[in-house]
Protein backbone atom coordinates (compact mmCIF):
# COMPACT_ATOMS: atom_id res chain seq x y z
CA UNK A 1 0.00 0.00 0.00
CA UNK A 2 1.19 3.65 -1.04
CA UNK A 3 0.17 6.52 1.16
CA UNK A 4 1.47 10.24 -0.06
CA UNK A 5 3.21 11.75 2.69
CA UNK A 6 1.34 14.09 5.26
CA UNK A 7 -2.17 12.17 4.59
CA UNK A 8 -1.32 8.83 6.60
CA UNK A 9 -3.11 8.32 9.63
CA UNK A 10 -1.38 4.17 10.12
CA UNK A 11 -3.10 2.46 13.37
CA UNK A 12 -1.27 1.87 16.78
CA UNK A 13 -0.68 -1.73 15.39
CA UNK A 14 1.34 -0.52 12.21
CA UNK A 15 3.51 1.54 14.82
CA UNK A 16 4.20 -0.51 17.23
CA UNK A 17 5.10 -3.52 14.14
CA UNK A 18 7.85 -0.71 13.04
CA UNK A 19 9.03 -0.09 16.46
CA UNK A 20 9.01 -3.80 16.34
CA UNK A 21 11.08 -3.90 13.34
CA UNK A 22 13.51 -1.48 15.04
CA UNK A 23 14.05 -3.10 18.01
CA UNK A 24 14.47 -6.96 16.57
CA UNK A 25 17.06 -5.03 13.77
CA UNK A 26 19.11 -3.66 17.13
CA UNK A 27 19.24 -6.70 19.08
CA UNK A 28 20.72 -8.42 16.12
CA UNK A 29 23.02 -6.08 15.05
CA UNK A 30 24.24 -5.73 18.91
CA UNK A 31 24.56 -9.44 19.04
CA UNK A 32 27.14 -9.40 16.51
CA UNK A 33 29.21 -6.29 16.05
CA UNK A 34 30.81 -6.63 19.92
CA UNK A 35 32.14 -10.29 18.43
CA UNK A 36 32.58 -9.80 14.53
CA UNK A 37 36.40 -10.04 14.17
CA UNK A 38 36.30 -12.88 16.95
CA UNK A 39 33.86 -14.81 15.17
CA UNK A 40 35.62 -14.69 12.06
CA UNK A 41 38.97 -15.77 14.25
CA UNK A 42 37.23 -18.47 15.26
CA UNK A 43 35.46 -19.77 12.13
CA UNK A 44 38.31 -19.31 9.42
CA UNK A 45 41.90 -19.63 9.18
CA UNK A 46 42.19 -15.96 8.68
CA UNK A 47 45.05 -13.79 10.41
CA UNK A 48 43.56 -10.58 12.59
CA UNK A 49 45.44 -8.13 9.76
CA UNK A 50 43.20 -10.06 7.07
CA UNK A 51 39.70 -9.94 9.17
CA UNK A 52 40.88 -6.37 9.83
CA UNK A 53 41.09 -5.07 6.17
CA UNK A 54 38.26 -7.02 4.71
CA UNK A 55 36.11 -5.48 7.18
CA UNK A 56 37.49 -2.34 6.30
CA UNK A 57 37.36 -2.42 2.90
CA UNK A 58 33.68 -3.40 2.95
CA UNK A 59 32.79 -0.53 5.19
CA UNK A 60 34.62 1.61 2.97
CA UNK A 61 32.50 -0.01 -0.01
CA UNK A 62 29.43 0.51 1.82
CA UNK A 63 30.53 4.50 2.29
CA UNK A 64 27.91 5.61 -1.29
CA UNK A 65 25.22 2.76 -0.21
CA UNK A 66 23.28 5.47 1.53
CA UNK A 67 23.39 8.27 -1.32
CA UNK A 68 22.89 6.55 -3.98
CA UNK A 69 20.16 4.89 -2.45
CA UNK A 70 18.19 8.33 -1.56
CA UNK A 71 16.98 8.53 -4.55
CA UNK A 72 14.99 5.42 -5.35
CA UNK A 73 13.43 6.01 -1.44
CA UNK A 74 12.44 9.73 -3.00
CA UNK A 75 10.75 7.61 -6.23
CA UNK A 76 9.31 4.36 -4.83
CA UNK A 77 8.98 4.99 -1.14
CA UNK A 78 10.90 4.25 2.13
CA UNK A 79 9.22 1.19 2.54
CA UNK A 80 10.33 -1.31 -0.49
CA UNK A 81 13.78 0.29 0.49
CA UNK A 82 14.12 -0.42 4.12
CA UNK A 83 12.74 -4.01 3.17
CA UNK A 84 15.52 -4.32 0.56
CA UNK A 85 18.31 -3.26 3.29
CA UNK A 86 16.69 -5.82 5.16
CA UNK A 87 17.14 -8.61 3.09
CA UNK A 88 20.92 -7.68 2.00
CA UNK A 89 22.07 -7.08 6.00
CA UNK A 90 20.08 -11.27 5.82
CA UNK A 91 21.89 -12.37 3.12
CA UNK A 92 24.79 -11.21 4.32
CA UNK A 93 25.07 -12.75 7.37
CA UNK A 94 24.23 -15.73 6.00
CA UNK A 95 26.77 -15.75 3.46
CA UNK A 96 29.23 -15.22 6.89
CA UNK A 97 28.46 -19.05 7.48
CA UNK A 98 30.27 -20.37 4.30
CA UNK A 99 32.80 -17.77 4.12
CA UNK A 100 36.49 -18.42 4.50
CA UNK A 101 38.34 -16.19 2.43
CA UNK A 102 39.17 -12.60 2.81
CA UNK A 103 37.42 -11.65 -0.42
CA UNK A 104 34.40 -13.80 0.51
CA UNK A 105 34.21 -12.05 3.89
CA UNK A 106 34.55 -8.17 2.03
CA UNK A 107 31.54 -9.55 -0.14
CA UNK A 108 29.22 -10.51 2.89
CA UNK A 109 30.83 -7.55 5.12
CA UNK A 110 29.69 -5.30 2.75
CA UNK A 111 26.00 -6.51 1.65
CA UNK A 112 25.55 -5.99 6.31
CA UNK A 113 27.41 -2.64 5.91
CA UNK A 114 25.36 -1.22 2.87
CA UNK A 115 22.08 -2.88 4.20
CA UNK A 116 22.66 -0.95 7.68
CA UNK A 117 23.67 2.59 6.13
CA UNK A 118 20.83 2.76 3.81
CA UNK A 119 18.38 1.63 6.88
CA UNK A 120 19.82 4.65 8.44
CA UNK A 121 19.47 7.00 5.97
CA UNK A 122 15.80 5.73 5.03
CA UNK A 123 14.14 5.34 8.05
CA UNK A 124 13.42 8.50 8.74
CA UNK A 125 11.70 9.23 5.89
CA UNK A 126 8.83 7.33 7.46
CA UNK A 127 9.47 8.34 10.73
CA UNK A 128 8.76 11.69 9.81
CA UNK A 129 5.28 10.73 7.91
CA UNK A 130 4.48 8.28 10.94
CA UNK A 131 4.76 11.04 13.66
CA UNK A 132 2.65 14.39 13.66
CA UNK A 133 4.46 18.01 13.59
CA UNK A 134 5.11 18.42 17.57
CA UNK A 135 6.07 14.39 18.33
CA UNK A 136 8.46 13.84 15.69
CA UNK A 137 11.60 14.15 18.76
CA UNK A 138 9.98 11.46 21.02
CA UNK A 139 9.78 9.33 18.15
CA UNK A 140 13.33 9.56 17.13
CA UNK A 141 14.28 9.58 20.79
CA UNK A 142 11.90 6.40 21.16
CA UNK A 143 13.79 4.68 18.35
CA UNK A 144 16.87 6.09 19.19
CA UNK A 145 16.57 5.02 22.78
CA UNK A 146 15.02 1.38 21.90
CA UNK A 147 17.95 0.89 19.60
CA UNK A 148 20.52 1.82 22.11
CA UNK A 149 18.52 -0.95 24.28
CA UNK A 150 18.55 -3.12 21.81
CA UNK A 151 22.40 -2.89 21.39
CA UNK A 152 23.05 -3.55 25.01
CA UNK A 153 20.91 -6.79 25.32
CA UNK A 154 22.08 -8.34 21.92
CA UNK A 155 26.19 -7.21 23.60
CA UNK A 156 24.96 -8.99 26.82
CA UNK A 157 23.34 -12.49 24.70
CA UNK A 158 26.86 -12.20 22.83
CA UNK A 159 28.70 -12.25 25.85
CA UNK A 160 26.81 -14.89 27.19
CA UNK A 161 27.06 -17.27 23.78
CA UNK A 162 30.77 -16.67 23.54
CA UNK A 163 31.40 -17.86 26.86
CA UNK A 164 30.94 -21.45 25.65
CA UNK A 165 32.60 -20.63 22.38
CA UNK A 166 31.92 -23.96 20.16
CA UNK A 167 31.68 -23.99 16.87
CA UNK A 168 27.97 -24.20 16.65
CA UNK A 169 27.23 -21.21 18.95
CA UNK A 170 29.14 -19.36 16.52
CA UNK A 171 26.88 -19.91 14.09
CA UNK A 172 24.35 -20.05 15.88
CA UNK A 173 25.17 -15.98 16.24
CA UNK A 174 24.67 -15.67 12.88
CA UNK A 175 21.76 -17.38 12.13
CA UNK A 176 20.23 -15.81 14.88
CA UNK A 177 21.29 -12.18 13.33
CA UNK A 178 19.96 -12.97 9.33
CA UNK A 179 16.69 -14.82 11.45
CA UNK A 180 16.19 -10.95 12.76
CA UNK A 181 16.72 -9.31 9.46
CA UNK A 182 14.14 -11.50 7.97
CA UNK A 183 11.55 -10.83 10.95
CA UNK A 184 12.27 -7.01 10.48
CA UNK A 185 11.21 -7.60 6.45
CA UNK A 186 7.99 -9.12 7.28
CA UNK A 187 7.18 -6.68 10.07
CA UNK A 188 7.57 -3.91 7.66
CA UNK A 189 5.12 -5.24 5.17
CA UNK A 190 2.62 -3.83 7.21
CA UNK A 191 3.84 -0.44 7.11
CA UNK A 192 2.21 2.16 4.88
CA UNK A 193 4.94 2.86 2.07
CA UNK A 194 5.03 6.98 2.42
CA UNK A 195 5.65 8.49 -1.33
CA UNK A 196 5.82 12.69 -1.83
CA UNK A 197 2.12 13.65 -3.24
CA UNK A 198 1.88 13.74 -6.87
CA UNK A 199 3.09 16.95 -8.29
CA UNK A 200 5.35 17.71 -5.42
CA UNK A 201 8.40 19.28 -6.96
CA UNK A 202 11.51 17.01 -6.87
CA UNK A 203 13.38 18.68 -9.63
CA UNK A 204 17.04 19.21 -9.16
CA UNK A 205 17.94 16.10 -7.25
CA UNK A 206 21.26 15.77 -5.91
CA UNK A 207 21.99 19.08 -7.00
CA UNK A 208 19.43 20.87 -5.47
CA UNK A 209 20.24 19.03 -2.26
CA UNK A 210 23.82 20.03 -2.49
CA UNK A 211 23.43 23.76 -3.54
CA UNK A 212 21.58 24.13 -0.03
CA UNK A 213 23.73 25.89 2.10
CA UNK A 214 21.52 26.31 4.43
CA UNK A 215 20.89 22.24 4.77
CA UNK A 216 24.85 21.95 4.40
CA UNK A 217 25.37 23.54 8.10
CA UNK A 218 23.60 21.26 9.62
CA UNK A 219 25.05 18.23 8.09
CA UNK A 220 27.97 19.98 9.29
CA UNK A 221 26.95 20.06 12.59
CA UNK A 222 25.87 16.13 12.65
CA UNK A 223 29.34 15.29 11.44
CA UNK A 224 30.29 17.14 14.92
CA UNK A 225 28.02 15.36 16.79
CA UNK A 226 28.51 12.25 15.43
CA UNK A 227 32.72 12.24 16.34
CA UNK A 228 31.61 12.63 19.64
CA UNK A 229 29.49 9.39 19.67
CA UNK A 230 31.72 7.55 17.90
CA UNK A 231 34.08 8.52 21.28
CA UNK A 232 32.16 6.50 23.86
CA UNK A 233 32.81 3.31 22.04
CA UNK A 234 36.16 3.89 20.93
CA UNK A 235 38.30 6.55 23.48
CA UNK A 236 36.68 6.29 26.26
CA UNK A 237 36.74 3.02 27.56
CA UNK A 238 40.57 2.59 26.34
CA UNK A 239 41.56 5.90 28.31
CA UNK A 240 39.70 4.81 31.52
CA UNK A 241 41.31 1.36 31.95
CA UNK A 242 44.80 1.61 30.10
CA UNK A 243 45.76 5.16 30.54
CA UNK A 244 44.17 6.12 33.31
CA UNK A 245 44.68 2.63 35.01
CA UNK A 246 41.22 1.98 36.34
CA UNK A 247 39.54 -1.06 37.23
CA UNK A 248 38.13 -2.87 34.07
CA UNK A 249 34.89 -2.32 35.14
CA UNK A 250 34.68 1.24 34.92
CA UNK A 251 34.49 0.41 30.91
CA UNK A 252 31.17 -1.72 31.95
CA UNK A 253 30.01 1.28 34.19
CA UNK A 254 30.51 3.89 31.55
CA UNK A 255 28.28 1.93 28.82
CA UNK A 256 25.68 0.89 31.70
CA UNK A 257 25.10 4.42 32.42
CA UNK A 258 24.86 5.45 28.82
CA UNK A 259 22.58 2.83 27.99
CA UNK A 260 20.06 3.28 31.30
CA UNK A 261 20.01 6.93 31.22
CA UNK A 262 19.62 7.27 27.18
CA UNK A 263 17.28 4.27 27.26
CA UNK A 264 15.19 5.48 30.07
CA UNK A 265 16.17 9.33 30.32
CA UNK A 266 15.55 10.50 27.11
CA UNK A 267 11.97 10.47 26.92
CA UNK A 268 11.42 12.57 30.41
CA UNK A 269 14.35 15.52 29.32
CA UNK A 270 12.18 15.41 25.79
CA UNK A 271 8.89 16.17 28.08
CA UNK A 272 10.69 18.80 30.37
CA UNK A 273 12.22 20.73 27.66
CA UNK A 274 9.00 20.65 25.83
CA UNK A 275 8.77 24.22 24.34
CA UNK A 276 12.25 25.35 24.06
CA UNK A 277 13.73 26.18 21.03
CA UNK A 278 15.55 23.68 19.45
CA UNK A 279 18.74 25.06 18.30
CA UNK A 280 19.30 26.33 22.41
CA UNK A 281 18.99 22.60 23.52
CA UNK A 282 21.53 21.52 20.75
CA UNK A 283 24.23 24.19 22.35
CA UNK A 284 23.18 22.60 25.57
CA UNK A 285 24.22 19.59 24.12
CA UNK A 286 27.53 20.26 22.87
CA UNK A 287 28.14 21.97 26.65
CA UNK A 288 27.27 18.95 28.33
CA UNK A 289 30.27 17.08 25.66
CA UNK A 290 32.39 19.81 26.80
CA UNK A 291 31.90 19.31 30.08
CA UNK A 292 32.11 15.87 29.73
CA UNK A 293 35.27 15.59 27.97
CA UNK A 294 37.04 18.54 30.89
CA UNK A 295 36.15 15.32 33.23
CA UNK A 296 38.00 12.99 32.11
CA UNK A 297 41.15 15.53 31.00
CA UNK A 298 40.63 16.18 35.03
CA UNK A 299 40.72 12.50 35.90
CA UNK A 300 44.08 12.69 34.62
CA UNK A 301 45.29 15.09 37.26
CA UNK A 302 43.69 12.79 40.14
CA UNK A 303 46.18 10.17 42.06
CA UNK A 304 43.19 8.49 44.81
CA UNK A 305 41.84 6.00 42.61
CA UNK A 306 38.32 6.10 43.83
CA UNK A 307 38.03 9.62 42.93
CA UNK A 308 39.16 8.99 39.18
CA UNK A 309 36.90 6.47 38.66
CA UNK A 310 33.98 8.93 40.26
CA UNK A 311 35.53 11.61 38.00
CA UNK A 312 34.73 9.43 35.01
CA UNK A 313 31.54 8.31 35.91
CA UNK A 314 30.26 11.89 36.09
CA UNK A 315 32.17 12.57 33.01
CA UNK A 316 30.12 9.94 31.83
CA UNK A 317 26.71 11.63 33.09
CA UNK A 318 27.48 14.53 31.26
CA UNK A 319 28.26 12.99 27.87
CA UNK A 320 25.33 11.31 27.72
CA UNK A 321 23.06 14.42 28.15
CA UNK A 322 24.22 15.66 25.83
CA UNK A 323 23.88 12.48 23.40
CA UNK A 324 20.00 13.01 25.11
CA UNK A 325 20.31 16.60 24.46
CA UNK A 326 21.58 16.42 20.44
CA UNK A 327 20.24 13.39 19.28
CA UNK A 328 16.70 13.21 18.93
CA UNK A 329 16.60 17.09 18.50
CA UNK A 330 18.96 16.99 15.59
CA UNK A 331 17.36 13.93 13.79
CA UNK A 332 13.49 15.82 13.87
CA UNK A 333 15.54 19.14 12.34
CA UNK A 334 17.12 17.26 9.51
CA UNK A 335 13.75 15.45 8.83
CA UNK A 336 11.71 18.34 8.77
CA UNK A 337 14.07 20.44 6.82
CA UNK A 338 14.01 18.51 4.08
CA UNK A 339 11.32 18.94 0.89
CA UNK A 340 9.13 16.00 1.16
CA UNK A 341 10.02 15.05 -2.29
CA UNK A 342 13.37 14.97 -1.62
CA UNK A 343 13.72 13.89 2.07
CA UNK A 344 15.44 10.87 0.98
CA UNK A 345 17.94 12.33 -0.15
CA UNK A 346 18.71 15.09 2.03
CA UNK A 347 18.40 12.17 4.97
CA UNK A 348 21.16 10.32 3.06
CA UNK A 349 23.51 12.89 2.90
CA UNK A 350 22.96 13.62 6.59
CA UNK A 351 23.47 10.23 7.51
CA UNK A 352 26.54 10.22 5.12
CA UNK A 353 28.57 12.34 8.13
CA UNK A 354 27.38 9.66 10.17
CA UNK A 355 29.40 7.14 8.42
CA UNK A 356 31.88 9.11 7.34
CA UNK A 357 32.44 9.71 11.04
CA UNK A 358 32.22 6.29 11.79
CA UNK A 359 34.97 5.23 8.79
CA UNK A 360 37.59 8.18 10.03
CA UNK A 361 37.00 8.28 14.12
CA UNK A 362 38.77 4.66 14.85
CA UNK A 363 42.23 5.68 13.65
CA UNK A 364 41.99 9.38 13.98
CA UNK A 365 40.82 9.11 18.25
CA UNK A 366 43.26 6.27 18.70
CA UNK A 367 46.21 8.67 17.29
CA UNK A 368 44.97 11.36 19.33
CA UNK A 369 44.88 9.16 22.28
CA UNK A 370 48.36 7.99 21.42
CA UNK A 371 49.26 11.71 21.71
CA UNK A 372 48.03 12.34 25.40
CA UNK A 373 45.07 12.58 27.49
CA UNK A 374 45.07 16.81 26.36
CA UNK A 375 45.76 16.67 23.04
CA UNK A 376 41.99 13.86 22.89
CA UNK A 377 40.03 15.65 25.21
CA UNK A 378 40.97 19.26 24.06
CA UNK A 379 40.35 18.62 20.33
CA UNK A 380 36.99 16.91 21.22
CA UNK A 381 36.31 19.99 22.97
CA UNK A 382 37.05 21.73 19.97
CA UNK A 383 34.69 19.70 17.71
CA UNK A 384 31.93 20.38 20.84
CA UNK A 385 32.18 24.46 20.88
CA UNK A 386 32.57 23.74 16.60
CA UNK A 387 29.36 21.96 17.60
CA UNK A 388 27.55 24.63 19.44
CA UNK A 389 28.67 27.26 16.58
CA UNK A 390 26.86 25.66 14.10
CA UNK A 391 24.00 24.85 16.19
CA UNK A 392 23.36 28.61 16.43
CA UNK A 393 24.15 29.00 12.91
CA UNK A 394 21.37 26.87 12.31
CA UNK A 395 19.07 28.00 14.41
CA UNK A 396 19.46 31.48 12.08
CA UNK A 397 18.97 30.02 9.00
CA UNK A 398 16.69 26.89 8.98
CA UNK A 399 12.63 27.30 10.59
CA UNK A 400 12.70 23.67 11.93
CA UNK A 401 15.67 24.84 14.04
CA UNK A 402 14.12 27.82 15.66
CA UNK A 403 10.87 25.65 16.51
CA UNK A 404 10.33 24.94 19.93
CA UNK A 405 10.81 21.42 21.06
CA UNK A 406 7.60 18.99 20.50
CA UNK A 407 6.41 21.55 17.88
CA UNK A 408 5.12 24.30 20.09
Amino acid sequence: MTIPARTIRPSPARHGRFVAAIVIDSIGTGVFVPVSMLFFLATTSLTLVQVGVALTTAGLLALPAGPLIGGLADRYGAKPVLQAANLAQALGFAGYLVAGQTWQIVICAWLSSAGRAVSFSCYGVTVTALAAPGRRERWFGLLGSVRNLGYALGGLLSAVAVGFGTHGVWAAIVVVNALSYVTAFVLMRSVPNIRPKAGQDAAGGWGRVLRDRRYLSLVAHQLCFAISLFALNIAIPVYAVEVLGLPGWTAGAVFTLNTLMVGFGQGIVLRWLGGRTRSRALVAGHACFTAGYLLFLAADRVVALALAVGIVLLGAVSYTFGEVLCGPITSTIAAESAPDALRGRYLALNQLAVTVAGAVAPAALSGLLSSGAPTIWLTLVGVSVLGATLATMIGRVLPAARSGIGGV
